[in-house]
């Protein structure tokens, strides 16, 4: 198994491309002395590899979009957790059905539950994603490496944006071994990017809030200025009316929305019926009065739409911008 090296480091991801320049016939460095080894820093932990990883273990779906761009979904070869097909277009899903999925058993909470035997015995040469009951630290014990979602470390305080979307594509075409193929996604998203800001024109002075309900009952949650909704929310031309908060996701009363009353709501969920989603905030009582509900300016999204900042929040910037034109 690869030696992985892991220092404490600082927080910020190393973004410079792998060294080395590609071979005549267009392949990219991925062996031991053509480039390798390289070094990211990921939730302030020095992650080295020797050689690019050809034994990938997925926890969660986040890295998808980012692997399918790189050409390295062949890599994956156990994946756990929930992958809801309205995320991919027809070639991931095709990717994704022939990898085994290991469990998509989850708490509650939404949390995967997966021992750390069974991931273990994958014999990964690299887990991406961070789990409750599967740490980092049990990982590099046995000398497997973990690279989580820069957003998703834990106590992380950066602020989001799109530009994450690209420095965390680098950042996998370093550890790959496929700069050049990251550049040239890198620069597709760009393009994308032009065109949905051209289409969304100037910014307009109507609310926007995005929140997380509970179906069957408990707390509605709301994204402040510390989650990827936000810059989500200006790309589409919308304020969020929680930008004062510095969280990334908070509690929030019925009251409170009453009292801050967005033009729009954006509802987010990790699986399920959208419906049920919609009327976990509008059966409250009381959300009749808000202005999105009264006005049917209510859309529900795929968790991974907005968050974390990935290729698929720029699809989710997309489906905003066409549920809600300026002017609509």
């Amino acid at each position: 198994m690869r030696a992985i090296r892991l220092v404490a480091a600082s927080a910020t991801i190393m973004l410079a491309a792998a060294c080395g320049a590609a071979s005549s016939s267009g392949d990219e460095p991925e062996a031991a002395g053509n480039g390798y080894p390289v070094k990211v820093t990921n939730c302030g932990v020095e992650v080295t590899f020797d050689s690019a990883p050809q034994r990938v273990v997925l926890l969660k779906s986040a890295a998808v979009p980012y692997l399918h761009s790189l050409g390295v979904m062949d890599r994956v070869t156990a994946r756990a957790g929930q992958y809801p097909k309205e995320y991919y277009e027809a070639a991931t899903l095709a990717e994704l059905a022939r990898i085994p999925l290991l469990t998509d058993k989850t708490d509650t909470s939404g949390h995967l539950q997966i021992s750390k035997e069974v991931v273990i015995g994958q014999q990964p040469e690299l887990v991406l994603g961070e789990v409750d009951n599967l740490s980092r630290d049990t990982l590099s014990s046995v000398d497997i490496p973990l690279l989580e979602e820069p957003a998703l470390c834990p106590d992380s305080t950066a602020v989001p944006a799109f530009d994450d979307i690209y420095a965390q594509l680098r950042t996998y075409g370093k550890v790959f071994g496929r700069p050049a193929a990251a550049e040239t996604a890198v620069t597709a998203l760009k393009e994308r990017m032009t065109k949905i800001k051209s289409e969304t024109g100037t910014a307009s002075e109507r609310t926007a809030a995005v929140l997380y309900p509970t179906v069957g009952g408990g707390a509605t949650y709301a994204y402040g200025s510390a989650s990827m909704a936000h810059p989500q929310l200006a790309a589409a031309g919308f304020t969020n009316v929680f930008a004062d908060s510095r969280k990334r996701v908070f509690e929030v009363t019925l009251e409170e929305l009453l009292g801050r009353d967005p033009d729009v709501l954006i509802l987010l969920h990790g699986d399920g019926d959208p419906q049920a989603v919609e009327a976990a905030l509008t059966g409250l009582p009381g959300a009749a009065k808000l202005k999105a509900v009264a006005g049917g300016n209510v859309m529900t999204q795929l968790f991974n739409f907005t968050e974390p900042p990935s290729p698929l929040s720029i699809d989710g910037l997309e489906r905003i911008v066409r549920r809600f034109k300026a002017g609509a």
